[in-house]
Order: structure tokens, then C-alpha cells, then sequence
């Protein structure tokens, strides 16, 4: 199939076809379960774009996968022809895929360009993908230029050229400067969107020699440049202000196209001066604000996301205070083809219809071809049950083993869209996909969705029941939707129930069961109220809130709509929330907000902080007992108790606190009943039957509890039959062949009466009506014998006493217990992912045969020995994976590369693991190396370095070489540049030549497979040196003995100067032996490196001094010279003596330099060089 063709168009006239018999069309099932058991033809699940720009660099990847039932297998076209993969060496196509790998390390790139397309095919039909267009990605140097120097008049504008060669893609356009830094953007300078720089008027400032044009191309990370542009601007004639004027686009009218969904780009671009300001509007319309954005100081208008509304004419308009002008640019949007309605996949009973549509728009109007498995439409074998019309496939009466992959191609000059469909023929008795037994649980007076999903061809029918028995129509509260789910709109607590749906059709019937509870909703009955509160005084909201008692709630606070501060003067409660010692910063609104698992209710107060009056010293205390405590209105539940509050010591009390004790079940022991408001002194207090009671209550204040009340007279209520039942009722089997049914016992306070015991009452689900039943007493649990192994049981405990039963008891679902499972997985294989993982797939064992809670499934796997040695090695340590839950399949990773491993897969319940499936074996392919056991320096030499290595201890395949890299370490530790060299698999050693002497070199060795380099080992190693010097080498002049030494001889030299200078002023003369005998003082002498004593640090002994000698300031001796001569401390041959012979020249040393030197600059200063400096 050609995508990119003209595609002949069908029927002109669009048929009305009315069908009786039309079947709707059936959704293909998501659930693996029923997926694996369905014949199913070629899906393309997985491809790559249509437009593929691959980097040279880089293995070319085209993706092709694709799923049906048998697995299909694939085919590709290249250009159009029949591309034969095997016999390509560099192409490998994925095992259980269509994915095609090219290897182009080795290649030109460019032979793997063109047109690709992907087959699909199983016995079922033929699947295609669309054509896959590859093409290299480039960024080509820029054409060489000579760019001549612009020089212009001050206000004039000015276009600067990018020209950018063309890459594939496009490359990004910027300017810099030769500092690689961005050239300052604003109103007057801008970058067009073709990359040119435009200058609406020209400054002085704008004088530069390096206006550089920069090239990045994004797939290769390249940058070029273009030659620098030298711009001179004058300002001897500059011109004057003038009016706007158009520099882009020309003219006073263009015209643009953009396609649908793109985004379209305008862009205006005045000259005039003062700089003219830009505008833009639409002619006859608004722009749309939510997806128009202004770019290049609002030289660019971009709309995104167009759509046909969008075009028209476009005004972008360019003032200054000279005047106006407008350019009005007209643009016409086109469409690629998209999607109205793509065909979808179909399944149909023998002898349904259905149909298939190819609904698409575009402009111009897109052209819509149909393919039969990939072949024309009218090329394929004739089917007298098929009807084309245009957009519409009509498959009439369909037979079993007609079953097709459908191709809609849809083109016109932009672009093109092909869609599979298939259609497959199934004959499919019911299933019910829903799981069974779900819990719905809803909200009154909201709408509940009892689902049903189903799955069965031809489609089956769903028909709804209350309770077992009561027929559910389409009407009133009820809806049925199509796919079955039933809709209760406004849900009630008499909607609460179990409902069962049927699906049915001509080759079956199948029934689940689901449940609707209808909750209370949860509503806040007293709300915080607003409080103005002093300053370092509490502030209390209260929050009372009602809810279902069978949904747990959870009590938000919030200050200002954020969290509360993390400060521990906020105390929530249950009902309330509490802030001590208010501050101004805690003013604010608090909300309080109840959650349940189903719905929320929420108020809010507002808190004002006022200034505290100021009162005299205060002294707070807890408030005095409460007295007078007295019994009124007593009924069988109830009794009101009254008080006399004590007094409250300056403190309000917040609230009172009550408390029993039950003299008959827990005597001595005072058990909290409720609590009421600081305000009140009255309570009506709820009882339980068969209880002894005395009553107490205690004051709170800010300072605390009171102590506790006098108690009040007994009160006795009378025995009844107990009000609850016992609590955590629990079913589970601790061995095979029983089940252990557990609760929490009641409370003697609970039981209400004398004789308390428990009813045991039990079923086997969906098996057994009668209940079985046992009494028994001062127990908690209760063992049934005789179960069968791991089955459901419905279970009751209701709390019996003398005076009667508790209220029927709930129905807990238990297990009986577990045995091992008695299967093993069978079909398990094994898919290769890498080098070092694997995915494991197996069937999963039938439910039945689990004999327990399924717990999921243990991967056995070892890695028995690798696939380049020659012997077999003794078996790794076993591994074990664990997957929970009901998996088919499962990840190995870690694993070693290109090794042979055996797996065997395990299912596991609570009770342990069943047998093992047969065991697997499956290779792992190559990988990187580990990197070399050893690297070794074994010869330093003054030029040379030999080095040894080691075979990595893993080769994880076979060992294809190793890679050397090596670069010099200057004495601070900077790199220089990387040498690279490569050995074969064999090679173990290498000597380097033509190394620098006394220098420290890295080296970095790695190990390569096919699959490229492993990681380096590295080692460093000098040369050796004439002398011995340190590899890193130190500068002497930092030293700190040298900078003593330095400083004594200084010392000594400005005494002999001293000394010199006196004599002079006395008229003495100075002796040349006078002169060599202060020389030969042994405490200014240079020292040798090899008697400690000084001399000149020189690179060869031909210019060491004699020993005692004094040299010039470059170090050299001059064989032809007199070393007493005193030309040697004056400038040059200069020195000059005064009339009774005394010296009178400057006491330095020589200027010039010695010609051996001139490249030893980095050298260390010598010890006389240094010393001369001082004089």
C-alpha cells in the first residue's frame, strides 16, 4: 500500500442502507481470560511515526508490533518491494515481533533510507502499518562566504542575512558575538523568523565587527557558524526621523497557508524613527485570546491549535508619531485528514451484519480507499456479502471463516490517514465480565451504577433482578444502558439490596451477583461559629458532625483554605478545634471539613484577634468539686442527673465531665459517659440495661480537672435481652478439613442480663439452605470439623441471654482451610528482553485446583552455566521471585549476560507452594564486558611506558578487543588531549613510544563485546626523569625553606652593601680581592643539589658556576671574561669609578640573556637570579 497516493475516490452518492438485522458493534473484550481463549486477527499495536529523522550515530529502530490469536508473524516492503530481513546481515528483526534493528556503525547511513512498511499476518487476516518514511538526519557546513564590511549613516535601517544551510531537520537560529554571547533583542533589534537580524534605525552602539549567525541542528547537537559580519555605523550625515514602513513582508498585502491543528506564525517588521510600535487585528473578527500569544516585542503573532475559523485576514500595523501604515496578510487554512469516526473492529455471529465506517474530513476533501488484508478493495477475491459505498463497509449474513483485517486510507494533498479494522466471526456462548459479588456503595439521594459487563457473540441480552426475585424494567427509578449497567438515579436506603443481571443468548446463559448499600450522607449538624477573642486567650470552634455509622470519617481543619500552622497550640478534637495563647498572626477563617470514603461535608467561622484589656494580676486555680448531685426522671434507658457547680477560681469552666461506676460488672472502676458544655448543670444520661450505676462529675477549667463530685445514690437498670452482638466475627480454616470461627466476646456491661452465651450459626455458600447451629458460652471462638478443603462458608454469632436474643446477626464470609495446591503452571515460556533481563509467562492454574487463597506465583530460576565455556560449571545458588496476586507473567532482571538459565514457576497459597512446572531453559545474549581484571605498568622509560592487562573476570560474550585511551596530567592536574588505540581479543600488552620525559600519563582501558565497551579501569604511571623529581612537578619558588633561604642571603648581601657604601663615603678603595674574598663566604655561596652546598639550577652541567664564584642575573658564566672584573656588577660595560677609585656603578647583575634559555621560561627561578632581585 502506497501512502502517500492519490487514492481513487468510491461511490460519489452516500446510500441510506436500513438493516433489520444490523448487529451492533460487539467490543472486543480487554480481560486476558478471555482474550487467550478468542481467535483473533492482526492488531498493530505498536509503530513508528510516518516521519522517522535517525541519527547517524545510532542503530535505526522501526518499531512493528502487533497482537492476535494465533501470534502473528511479519513481513516488510522497502520502497515498495519485498524487503528480505534475513538476508541482510545488519538488519535483525525482533524475536515475537515485527521490530527491524539496523546496525549502520559500519555503513552508509544513506542505503537505509526510503519507504518502509509493516505486515502483520495470521491465518485470520493481514494487518498493515503505514508507511514509515526514514530518512537520515543532517547538518551541513555553511557554504563558504566572504562577507564584505557594511558601513552605514546613523537612523537608516538595516537587514543582516542568516542564510543557514538546509538540515534535516531545520536547524535553530541565533545571533552571538565572538564571546559566544547573545546579542542584546529588543523593539528596534529583532530576529525574523528566517533567522535574519533587522535593525528598524541604526545607533552608534550598533558598531561591531562581530555579528556571528549561529546554526544548531537539534538531532546531532551541532552548531555552525557563519562568517562574522562587520557593521560600521556614521553618524557625519544621519538620517532623519521618518515614517513606518514595511521591511517584512513587502509590499501591502501577502498571503499565508496553514494546515488545521497546527500553529500559525505572522510576523510584521517595520523600519521607521522613531522605531514604530506593532499592532495586530482581524478583519471582521476577534482574535481567540485563549490560544493567541505575541512574540519578538509583538513583531509575531502565533495562533495555536488552528482550526477553520481561523482564517481570514490578518492587519498588523506599525506607528510612530510621523504616521501609520497597515499590511494585511490573508490566510487560508487547509486540513490534513483527521478522524471523524475511525473504523472499528467488529466480532459477529454467523449470520449477523455489521458495518464498517471510515469517517474523515480535510480540506480539500480527503479521498478514501478500502483494502481487504491489505490488497485493493477491487483486487480482492470476490465476497457477494460485501457492499462498498464510499465511507461504508456493509458485510451482510457473514459466514464463519470470513473473518478479514480491513484498511480505510483516507489522502489528499497534505497528508493521509490508513486504519485497521478487522472483522472477526465468533460463535461465543455469555460471560460476565463484572466480577461477582462486588459491593457498590452509594450516598443517599445520589445515583448508583450497578455494572454487568458482558461479552458473548452473537451480543447477549442482560436482564436485571432484586433480591433473587424481582423483575427490573426500563422504567422509573430504574435505567438499563446498553452495555448492560443498571442506573438507579436518585438511590434511597430501600434500593439497598442484592441485584442479579443475566446475560443470555442463543448459546447460553450466565448470572452474577452484585450488592447496592445506600449509605446516610454525612452533614455537619453544629457548625463553628465567629469568634472575636483577646489576645493570649483560647479560641473554640466546634464542628459536630452526623454520618453512617458503617462509613469512617475523618475531621479536617483548615486555616485561610491552607493547612493549619505546626504549632502545638492547635489541638483538634474529635468535634472541635482549640487554640491557645491567639496571636494577631492566628486571625483568619477555619474550616472544618468531614470526609468519608463517599462524601464530605464542610463550614467555616471567621477569627477576630482584639488588643487584651488590662487587668490586675489574676490567680487561676482548678474549679471546686460539683455538689448536690441528684437523680430525676428515670426511665428503664435513661435517668437526667443535676449539680451544683463549684466555684471557678477566675478560670470558666469549659465543660463537665460525668462518670460511672458499675457496681455489679466492675466495681471500683470509674469509666467515662459523656461530657456537656461548661454552661450547663443538667445532663440526660443513656443507660444499659442490667447495670448497677453510681454517678460522678469533675469540672475542667484552663487550669484543670476538679477533683471528683461526692457519687451520686445507686441506680439500677433492669436486665433485657442483649442489644448487639459480638464484634471482629471471623471464618478461616487452620488446617484441611475445618474452619475456626473467632469473635470478640461481649462485655459484661454488654450482655444486659444474666445466662449471657453465644449462637454459632454456619453454611457452606451457595451450597447449603439450612444453617447449622451451636450454643456454646465463655468462649471466643468455635471449630467446625469435617469442611471440605478451601470452600466458603456464610457465618453468624448472635449474643443470646436469659431475657432473650440480640438482633440478627450480620453474615460474615469465611474459608474453610487451605491444603496445598494440588497443579502446576503449565505453558510457560520465556521472551529475552536484554542482555540481563527476561519476562517469564505462564497459564495460570484453574481456580479450583488452588485449594486456598490464592497467594500468586514463585519463578525458580538458576543460571546453569555460560555459553563461551567449554566445561559446565557447577550450578549458581537458586533464585527466587515472588508475584502476587493472579499473574501470568513476571520480570527477571539482574540476570548474568549470555548465559543459559532453567526456570520453573511454582503457585503458591496461604497454605505453601504447589508442585513445579517443567523446567524451562532459555539463553541470555551478549552484554558489555566487566572491565579488565588488572591494568599494569611494568617498564617506565624516559620515552616509553609499557603496559599489562588481565581479560575481565565476566566477558558476558565473546570478547571482541579492548579499547586504550591515554592523555598527559600537567603538574596542576589538567588533562590533555586523549589518545585511543585498540588491541584484539589476544592482545594483553603494549609498549608506548614517544611519551614526554618526566610526565604523568592516565590511562583508561576497557574491555568490548558486540554490544559495545564495558566500563574502564584506569591507572596513572610517569615516564622517567633525568633526575629524580617528583611526577607532579612543584613549583621550588613556593617552597617555603627556599623562600627562607632566599631571604638570609638578602640579608647578607644588604650588609655587604652597607659595608660598601661606608667604605666609599670614606674614600677608601675596594679591592678586587677584597670583592672576591666577601664572595667566598660560604654562607652566600650557591648550593649543590649533591653537597648541599648552592648552585645554579640549570638544565645541563655545561653552564653550572665554579664553585665560589659569583654569576650574572641570567646564570651564565662567560668563558672570556674576568670574574673579578667589576664590569660584572654595574650595567652592562658601564660601571664607572669616582676620582680616588671607589665604585660608584649600581650593584646589580647583567640584563642580557643567554641564548639556551629563551624556552625555559616556565623554569624555576635559580637561587642567584632570585637573590640579584633584592639588591
Amino acid at each position: 500500500m502506497d501512502g502517500n497516493r492519490k487514492w481513487v475516490p468510491g461511490f460519489e452518492a452516500v446510500l441510506l442502507i436500513l438493516l433489520s438485522h444490523t448487529a451492533v458493534a460487539l467490543e472486543v473484550p480487554l480481560d486476558p481470560k478471555v482474550l487467550e481463549g478468542l481467535p483473533q486477527p492482526p492488531t498493530i499495536t505498536l509503530q513508528s511515526p510516518k516521519d522517522y529523522i535517525f541519527d547517524p550515530r545510532e542503530n535505526i529502530v522501526i518499531h512493528c508490533e502487533a497482537k492476535g490469536k494465533p501470534q502473528p508473524s511479519f513481513s516488510w516492503t522497502r520502497n515498495g518491494s519485498h524487503f528480505d530481513v534475513e538476508k541482510d546481515s545488519k538488519v535483525l528483526m525482533k524475536p515475537g515481533s515485527g521490530t527491524l534493528v539496523i546496525d549502520i556503525s559500519q555503513e552508509k547511513a544513506e542505503a537505509y533510507e526510503g519507504t518502509y512498511q509493516c505486515t502483520a499476518h495470521n491465518e485470520h487476516g493481514t494487518a498493515v502499518s503505514n508507511n514509515i518514511i526514514i530518512r537520515q538526519s543532517r547538518s551541513p557546513l555553511w557554504s563558504k562566504e566572504r562577507n564584505e564590511a557594511i558601513v552605514v549613516q546613523m537612523g537608516v535601517s538595516l537587514v543582516l542575512q542568516c542564510r543557514p544551510p538546509a538540515g534535516l531537520p531545520p536547524p535553530v537560529i541565533f545571533w552571538m558575538d565572538n564571546n559566544f554571547q547573545r546579542l542584546p533583542l529588543d523593539k528596534r533589534v529583532s530576529q525574523a523568523l528566517n533567522g535574519d537580524l533587522y535593525f528598524s534605525n541604526v545607533l552608534p552602539e550598533d558598531t561591531r565587527s562581530d555579528y556571528i549567525c549561529y546554526a544548531r541542528f537539534p538531532h546531532t547537537q551541532t552548531i555552525q557558524q557563519k562568517q562574522p559580519i562587520s557593521v560600521t555605523v556614521l553618524d557625519s550625515s544621519p538620517e532623519g526621523e521618518r515614517r513606518p514602513g514595511f521591511m517584512l513582508p513587502l509590499g501591502t498585502t501577502s498571503t499565508q497557508m496553514v494546515l488545521r491543528g497546527e500553529t500559525l506564525e505572522l510576523e510584521c517588521i517595520a523600519d521607521g524613527l522613531p522605531t514604530p510600535d506593532i499592532s495586530w487585528q482581524k478583519d471582521g473578527g476577534e482574535l481567540p485570546s485563549s490560544r493567541t500569544s505575541f512574540h519578538n516585542f509583538k513583531k509575531t503573532l502565533k495562533i495555536s491549535d488552528v482550526n477553520e475559523a481561523d482564517g481570514g485576514a490578518y492587519r498588523c500595523t506599525a506607528t510612530n508619531n510621523l504616521g501609520t501604515v497597515h499590511h494585511i496578510i490573508k490566510v487560508t487554512v487547509n486540513a490534513a485528514p483527521f478522524w471523524v469516526s475511525a473504523p472499528r473492529n467488529l466480532i459477529l455471529a454467523p449470520n449477523e451484519t455489521g458495518i464498517l465506517t471510515c469517517r474523515v474530513s480535510g480540506e480539500p476533501k480527503p479521498q478514501i480507499s478500502w483494502f481487504v488484508n491489505g490488497v485493493p478493495i477491487e483486487n480482492a477475491p470476490e465476497d457477494h456479502s460485501r457492499k462498498v459505498d464510499d465511507d461504508t463497509v456493509i458485510l451482510s449474513s457473514v459466514q464463519s471463516g470470513s473473518s478479514a483485517v480491513y484498511q480505510c486510507n483516507a489522502s489528499n494533498a497534505f497528508g493521509y490517514l490508513m486504519a485497521n479494522a478487522f472483522v472477526s466471526v465468533l460463535a461465543e456462548p455469555p460471560r460476565v465480565l463484572t466480577p461477582p459479588n462486588r459491593v457498590y456503595q452509594v450516598i443517599t439521594n445520589s445515583p448508583a451504577l450497578l455494572h454487568c459487563a458482558s461479552f458473548g457473540s452473537p451480543i447477549p441480552t442482560i436482564t436485571w433482578f432484586k433480591d433473587s426475585q424481582i423483575s427490573i424494567k426500563n422504567s422509573d427509578p430504574y435505567v438499563i444502558h446498553e452495555d448492560g449497567t443498571l442506573e438507579i438515579h436518585v438511590a434511597q436506603p430501600l434500593n439497598s439490596g442484592k441485584y442479579t443481571c443475566i446475560a443470555t443468548n442463543n448459546l447460553g446463559i450466565k448470572e452474577n451477583h452484585v450488592f447496592l448499600e445506600v449509605k446516610e450522607p454525612t452533614r455537619i449538624l453544629k457548625q463553628p461559629e465567629y469568634k472575636v477573642v483577646q489576645r493570649g486567650l483560647s479560641a473554640v470552634f466546634e464542628c459536630k458532625v452526623k454520618h453512617d455509622p458503617s462509613l469512617v470519617p475523618t475531621m479536617t481543619w483548615l486555616k485561610d483554605k491552607g493547612e493549619l500552622p505546626d504549632d502545638e497550640r492547635f489541638e483538634v478534637d474529635t468535634d472541635s478545634l482549640i487554640i491557645k495563647d491567639v496571636t494577631d498572626e492566628d486571625e483568619g477563617t477555619y474550616t472544618c471539613i468531614m470526609n468519608t470514603t463517599l462524601d464530605q461535608d464542610s463550614a467555616s467561622a471567621m477569627l477576630t484577634v482584639v488588643e487584651a484589656t488590662p487587668t490586675p494580676a489574676i490567680v487561676y486555680e482548678k474549679p471546686d468539686s460539683p455538689a448536690d448531685l441528684e437523680l430525676t426522671d428515670q426511665t428503664e434507658r435513661t435517668v437526667q442527673l443535676t449539680w451544683t457547680p463549684g466555684d471557678e477560681h477566675n478560670s470558666p469552666t469549659q465543660k463537665f465531665l460525668i462518670q460511672y461506676e458499675d457496681l455489679l460488672h466492675e466495681p471500683g472502676v470509674w469509666i467515662n459517659l459523656t461530657e456537656v458544655a461548661g454552661t450547663s448543670t443538667t445532663a440526660q444520661l443513656n443507660l444499659s440495661p442490667y447495670v448497677y450505676y453510681s454517678f460522678r462529675v469533675r469540672a475542667l477549667n484552663n487550669v484543670g480537672y476538679s477533683e471528683p463530685s461526692q457519687p451520686s445514690r445507686q441506680y439500677r437498670t433492669n436486665p433485657a435481652a442483649p442489644d448487639e452482638n459480638p464484634s471482629d466475627v471471623h471464618g478461616v480454616g487452620l488446617e484441611p478439613g475445618n474452619l475456626v470461627i473467632s469473635w470478640t466476646p461481649l462485655t459484661g456491661f454488654q450482655s444486659n442480663g444474666p445466662g449471657l452465651e453465644y449462637k454459632v450459626q454456619w453454611r457452606q455458600k451457595d451450597i447449603e439452605e439450612n444453617w447449622s447451629s451451636k450454643n456454646v458460652a465463655n468462649v471466643s471462638q468455635f471449630v467446625v470439623s469435617g469442611t471440605p478443603t478451601y470452600v466458603p462458608y456464610e457465618i453468624k454469632v448472635q449474643a443470646l441471654n436469659d431475657y432473650g436474643s440480640g438482633p440478627d446477626p450480620e453474615v460474615v464470609i469465611g474459608y474453610s482451610g487451605e491444603d496445598l495446591p494440588l497443579s502446576a503452571p503449565d505453558s510457560v515460556r520465556v521472551m529475552v528482553h536484554s542482555s540481563t533481563l527476561a519476562e517469564v509467562h505462564w497459564e495460570p492454574v484453574a481456580f479450583p485446583s488452588v485449594r486456598g487463597k490464592l497467594q500468586g506465583y514463585k519463578v525458580y530460576y538458576c543460571r546453569e552455566r555460560g555459553l563461551q565455556e567449554t566445561e559446565k560449571e557447577t550450578k549458581q545458588e537458586e533464585q527466587v521471585l515472588s508475584f502476587s496476586g493472579n499473574r501470568s507473567e513476571g520480570r527477571l532482571p539482574g540476570l548474568q549476560p549470555y548465559s543459559v538459565y532453567s526456570l520453573f514457576v511454582k503457585v503458591l497459597n496461604s497454605k505453601g507452594e504447589g508442585p513445579p512446572s517443567p523446567s524451562k531453559t532459555f539463553e541470555t545474549p551478549e552484554g558489555v564486558p566487566e572491565q579488565p581484571s588488572f591494568l599494569n605498568v611494568v617498564n617506565h622509560g624516559m620515552d616509553s611506558l609499557t603496559l599489562e592487562w588481565g581479560p575481565p573476570t565476566n566477558n558476558n560474550g565473546r570478547l571482541a578487543g579492548y579499547t586504550l585511551k591515554y592523555q598527559p596530567v600537567n603538574y596542576t592536574s589538567e588533562l590533555g588531549p586523549v589518545k585511543v588505540m585498540t588491541f584484539l581479543a589476544n592482545e594483553t600488552t603494549i609498549t608506548l613510544g614517544n611519551l614526554n620525559a618526566s610526565m604523568l600519563y592516565k590511562f583508561y582501558l576497557s574491555a568490548r563485546t558486540i554490544k559495545g565497551p564495558g566500563p574502564d579501569i584506569t591507572q596513572e604511571a610517569s615516564t622517567a626523569m633525568d633526575t629524580t623529581v617528583p611526577s607532579r612537578q612543584v613549583d621550588i619558588a613556593t617552597q617555603g625553606w627556599f623562600i627562607g633561604l632566599m631571604c638570609a642571603i638578602a640579608l647578607l648581601i644588604l650588609v655587604l652593601l652597607i659595608v660598601c657604601f661606608i667604605k666609599r663615603n670614606k674614600g677608601g678603595k675596594y679591592p678586587v680581592k677584597e670583592k672576591e674574598d666577601a664572595h667566598q663566604d660560604p654562607e652566600i655561596q650557591p648550593m649543590k643539589e649533591d653537597d648541599g652546598t648552592f648552585g645554579e639550577y640549570s638544565d645541563t652541567e655545561d653552564h653550572k658556576p665554579l664553585k665560589g664564584s659569583r654569576t650574572p642575573s641570567n646564570g651564565t658564566v662567560r668563558r672570556d671574561e674576568s670574574d673579578d672584573s667589576l664590569v660584572d656588577y654595574g650595567e652592562g660595560g658601564d660601571g664607572q669609578f669616582n676620582e680616588d677609585g671607589s665604585f660608584i656603578g649600581q650593584y646589580s647583575g647583567k640584563k642580557e640573556k643567554d641564548t639556551h634559555e629563551g624556552n625555559e621560561s616556565s623554569e624555576a627561578p635559580s637561587p642567584v637570579n632570585a637573590m640579584n632581585s633584592f639588591v
